[in-house]
């Protein structure tokens, strides 16, 4: 049995209740095996209310996106203007590395409904369930020296910060680099991955995992304390299309605004948003821990620590730690 055949009995019953005997009778499995495919079922976005003696029912399904509804919302003039939206995948970032390779042009964007092996920063695993987040990739192809790349990073950040606030009532700030924060808890995921050849930078994929309508069900239970998701902060149900046309709206205005003046606008941006700045704080670079008071960006786009001695240090690599208290 799949789930598909198990999906296409509860359709069949209109929202009535099928009990677990019934479904192993017409799909000759065992009551066990019907479990396994309900669970199946709710981790691809199905609600399916299960009642002792009466059996499951189908209660709703997952909110899937569509060409016909997104594409008439986009603003953007290149930034999504090719779409690949799939079902699901192993990782938005692996199909566009492979159309980047196949020479896709810039503003390329590939979505998917859910990926099987997301990822974040330093492989970490990304938790990206069908129909409740947004996980998608952008192709760039920046004229820009490779030594700028980790630029691209932090506008990324602002430009999905902005989005976001455009769309959802909720207060967002950026922990360096690139982790956005609701109540201190983490709501997106930001990789780029970028190839170069011969010093030169031929282009960079910009990952961006959201967590938009998922419940606190669709977390490990140890990840709570850390991450939250727009629905669960706002109380809203998000649309998902909306948010998409928009964040690729403010991607490429800040994009283009990069290209023109560089980076000193999206540095201002950037530490207007921040919510590392001014506080004691715990870094953990390559080089070992350090504690100091990050005070801004350089020029590069490096994290200005000041050190207890009045020195500062420059970061360009470093997971953050405990944050203190705000010191001015």
């Amino acid at each position: 049995m799949s789930k598909q055949n198990l999906l296409s009995l509860l359709e069949a019953e209109a929202g009535e209740y099928v009990s677990g005997e019934e479904i192993s009778r017409k799909l000759n499995v065992s009551r066990t095996a019907v479990w396994k495919q309900v669970r199946k079922l709710e981790a691809d976005g199905y609600l399916i209310e299960a009642v002792p003696r009466l059996g499951y029912r189908l209660t709703g399904k997952p909110s899937r996106l569509s060409l016909q509804e997104l594409l008439p919302k986009l603003r953007t003039k290149r930034f999504g203007r090719k779409l690949h939206l799939l079902d699901v995948i192993p990782s938005t970032q692996d199909e566009l590395r492979r159309l980047a390779e196949q020479g896709a042009e810039e503003g390329t964007l590939v979505i998917a409904e859910q990926q099987t092996s997301g990822r974040g920063r330093m492989g970490r695993h990304w938790v990206s369930p069908s129909g409740k987040g947004v996980w998608m990739s952008l192709l760039l192809r920046p004229s820009v020296p490779l030594q700028m790349t980790p630029q691209l990073t932090l506008l990324a950040a602002v430009a999905l910060s902005r989005a976001i606030s455009r769309e959802v009532p909720v207060e967002i700030g950026i922990k360096w680099p690139n982790d956005l924060l609701v109540g201190g808890k983490k709501i997106s995921g930001i990789l780029l991955e970028s190839a170069a050849e011969d010093e030169r930078l031929r282009y960079v994929v910009v990952g961006l995992g959201i967590s938009v309508n998922l419940e606190a069900e669709d977390y490990p239970e140890e990840l709570l304390e850390k991450v939250v998701s727009l629905k669960m902060a706002s109380g809203k149900t998000i649309n998902r299309s909306d948010l998409i046309a928009t964040i690729l709206d403010e991607f490429e205005r800040l994009y283009d605004l990069y290209m023109e003046q560089g980076f000193a606008p999206i540095r201002s941006l950037w530490e207007a948003h921040s919510v590392t700045l001014n506080n004691e704080t715990l870094l953990y670079t390559p080089q070992g821990p350090i504690q100091g008071i990050p005070r801004g960006l350089d020029g590069t786009g490096g994290l200005q620590v000041e050190m207890k001695d009045g020195s500062f240090r420059t970061i360009y690599s470093a997971e953050i730690g405990e944050v203190g208290p705000r010191v001015d």
